[in-house]
This record gives structure tokens, C-alpha cells and sequence, in this order.
């Protein structure tokens, strides 16, 4: 694409240098021997043609990876390979390490890039290479750490859209602060949804950092009262070192006072009334402080759905009678069962919930049952496996949204979990 611009974009440049440059160029892109990496969308596109096809290769993006696969060489083999092929390793670098933050605002992910390659050429030339590469890698830990966590925010957006989102953002500040009013929970998830929104497409140099600014500036205003913890995360000098203090704060105990959740039903039928559903969310995040995220987005999207199928029939109340029944109890029977293993996850060290789970796997076998130990430390290794990376606030969404879909895999942290695998 480099060479693409520089020749066609030269003074006295054939006027169809670009179209027929292009089209060069989607042709290799669509070749079985194409020396570009691999991508799921290019077979879609390559059954389009002319500038459908270009327009379609052009949109391409990376899915988002929840799970980062770059893992950084020794300072030994990061300078060996410097030294052997310079522009190669920068190459190599670069696609590794931005396919893994293909999220990030571009702004970001490019001086987090520039400061690490600037770091590896100033730290192989060093005579003491690793001193100096412990003391800039400590210096860089905040700008990683913000493409990171600036790759996460705009990998949720992305996979739930900006309604979604503003649903994520509710659960997370509420289970963070359950005695944060409604009102005040709502305005900072539209806030923080409204930044994704905004920025994570934009090019402009500090939008992010920019919005933020406000943003973290109005949590402290608003959620620091009677929480230690969130007024420890605002007395920090910068306004990057609060946001990722407040982005890896845990989740709360409950409210000492929960009330009993506001229900969803004709009501939500007037003009306003998805204020209800958001209130219905707030009020069982309120309660179970320590549910995953993915279940209450599950809620959430029944609820819609619910709306959805009833707001434009005679009876609507009978409707929503029936969906209560059918659809949103066992959903909330699986979020309190959700919170109650995530709880004991929570609470215990590792090496004690095990204890448990185990203890309490057995009790799901009748006596007599053929091979039950094993049977119980299967069921162990999947809901531990579920917990470790679902039991948390900023749990990766599409990973733990899967294992809530799923009937088989998910309800593993389900007293009936065996009779789903049945």
C-alpha cells in the first residue's frame, strides 16, 4: 500500500495509476499463493469484483482477540534478531503486535509501538542491555497498560455495540459501587459508551485521553462518596494512572439494603419505557454484586425481547405474565447461582475453592454411581475453567457470553449441569 502511494500519488502520475494499482492489487490479495496474511473476510470478498471487491478488502479488520497471543522474546533474542534483519524484526513486530490490539485507537497503538521499537534500538546498543531494559520497560508499564485496557474497551464496543455497551458500563459501575444512585450509574455508562463511541475509530492525536479527562473527573464527583477505594483511585496525580486504577477495581459486596428488583412488564410499553429495562438491570446488579456481566447482558437482551414481542398486542400484560414465567425467572435463578459461585471464587483462595467445588461436585453424583470421582473432577475442571475467566469485572465478553449460550458448556456452574450434559 506504501509503494501503492508513493507512485500514484507523485506529481505527473498516470491519472489511472491508482485504479489500475488497486486493481493490481486486490488481484494478489485474492491469489491462493498471496504473500499477505491470512484473514477470514478475504474469501467473502474475493467473490465480489471491481470496487465492491476493494471496498470490501479495504473494510477488513481482524477479529478481536480476547485472549492476546504476542508473548515478547528475552531481551537476548529480541537483539539477536535486531542485529540479524532490523527492518524484519520491526516488520514481524509490528503485524504480531497489532493484531493482537487491533482494537486500540490507531493513535494509541502507534506510540505504544514507536516507544517499544525506540526502547529495543536503544537497549540493544547499550552496553548493559538488560539494566536498561528493565528501567525503560518500568518507565513504559503506563502507556502498555493503556493500550491494553484502551484495546479492551474498544474490542467491547465493537462485539456489543453501543446500546450493549452502555448496559456493560451500568453492570460494571454498579457492582463496583452499589450504593451509587441509579441516576448517576446510567449518566456514567452513557458517558463511557458515548467515548467508545467517539474514540475508538477517531485519528485525532489525544481523544481519548482528552475525554477521559472529563469522564474520570465526573466518577470522582459522583462515585466517591463512601467508597475508600474509588477515592484512592482519584488521588492519583494523572488522569491515566485513575482511569487504570478504576478499570481493575473488583467488584463489591452487595448493598446492605437491596431492595427487591423492579420488574419488567407492560409498563415498558410507553414512550420511555426502556428506562425500564436499565433501571431492571441497575437493581439486580445492586443485588448480585459479584454475577457475571454476561449473564445480566443475557437478562438485558430477553428483556428487549420481551418488549419486543409483546408492547404491540391486545393484552400485553398477559404476554409479559407468561415471559416472567418462562424466560426471565430462569434467568435470574441462573445470576444468583452465578453470584453464588463467583462469591465463593471471590472469597476463598484458590486452593480452598477447589476444596469446595470439589466437595460440592460430589454431592451432585447419587451413591453408587460408576465412576464418580473422575465424573466430578471433569465437572471441576469445567467450572473452573468458566470462573477463572468469567468471575471478574471486565471479563472478556464474547468468551463468556459463548459459555453462557451454550447448554452443555455453560451450566457447568449449575447444580443441573449434569442433567444438561444427559
Amino acid at each position: 500500500m506504501l509503494d501503492l502511494a508513493k507512485k500514484c500519488c507523485a506529481a505527473g502520475a498516470d491519472p489511472d495509476c491508482y485504479e489500475n494499482e488497486s486493481t493490481a492489487f486486490s488481484e494478489k490479495s485474492c491469489h491462493p499463493d498471496s504473500p499477505f496474511p491470512r484473514h477470514p473476510g478475504i474469501a467473502g470478498c474475493c467473490t465480489q469484483h471491481g470496487l465492491d471487491r476493494k471496498l470490501c478488502l479495504a473494510a477488513l479488520k481482524h477479529p478481536p482477540k480476547e485472549f492476546p497471543t504476542f508473548v515478547e522474546p528475552s531481551n537476548e533474542e529480541i537483539c539477536d534478531a535486531l542485529k540479524k534483519d532490523p527492518h524484519g524484526f520491526e516488520e514481524r513486530f509490528l503485524a504480531d503486535y497489532s493484531s493482537d490490539y487491533s482494537y486500540a485507537p490507531l493513535p494509541i497503538l502507534l506510540n505504544s509501538t514507536i516507544n517499544y521499537l525506540s526502547i529495543i534500538r536503544t537497549c540493544c546498543a547499550s552496553i548493559q542491555s538488560n539494566i536498561c531494559f528493565l528501567k525503560e520497560r518500568l518507565r513504559q508499564k503506563p502507556v502498555q497498560a493503556f493500550t491494553h485496557l484502551s484495546n479492551k474497551a474498544c474490542t467491547l464496543d465493537a462485539l456489543l455495540g453501543k446500546n450493549k455497551t452502555k448496559i456493560s458500563y451500568l453492570i460494571k459501575f454498579t457492582q463496583q459501587t452499589p450504593s451509587l444512585s441509579f441516576d448517576n450509574a446510567i449518566a456514567l455508562a452513557g458517558e463511557a459508551s458515548e467515548i467508545l463511541s467517539k474514540c475508538c475509530t477517531s485519528l485525532e492525536e489525544r481523544c481519548f485521553q482528552n475525554e477521559l479527562k472529563l469522564h474520570i473527573a465526573h466518577i470522582c464527583n459522583t462515585a466517591c462518596s463512601g467508597n475508600e477505594r474509588l477515592q484512592s483511585c482519584c488521588s492519583s496525580k494523572d488522569d491515566v494512572g485513575k482511569y487504570l486504577c478504576i478499570y481493575s477495581l473488583p467488584w463489591d459486596r452487595s448493598s446492605q439494603d437491596p431492595q427487591a428488583p423492579s420488574s419488567v412488564d407492560e409498563g415498558i410499553c410507553r414512550k420511555d419505557g426502556k428506562v425500564d429495562i436499565y433501571r431492571n438491570i441497575y437493581d439486580v446488579a445492586r443485588i448480585y454484586t459479584r454475577a457475571p456481566e454476561a449473564l445480566l447482558i443475557t437478562l438485558y437482551s430477553a428483556s428487549q425481547a420481551a418488549a419486543a414481542d409483546c408492547c404491540g398486542l391486545l393484552d400485553p400484560k398477559a404476554c409479559f405474565t407468561e415471559k416472567a414465567s418462562k424466560t426471565i425467572a430462569p434467568l435470574h435463578a441462573l445470576i444468583e447461582k452465578g453470584n453464588e459461585i463467583c462469591g465463593e471464587y471471590t472469597d476463598h483462595t484458590y486452593v480452598e475453592f477447589l476444596k469446595r467445588l470439589r466437595a460440592n461436585a460430589l454431592t451432585l453424583f447419587p451413591p453408587g454411581t460408576l465412576d464418580a470421582e473422575n465424573q466430578a473432577s471433569a465437572l471441576v475442571e469445567q467450572r473452573t475453567s468458566y470462573v477463572t475467566k468469567c468471575c471478574h469485572l471486565n471479563a472478556p465478553p464474547m468468551y463468556c457470553g459463548i459459555q453462557v449460550k451454550d447448554p452443555v458448556a455453560n451450566i457447568c456452574f449449575l447444580v443441573d449441569c449434569i442433567e444438561n450434559e444427559s
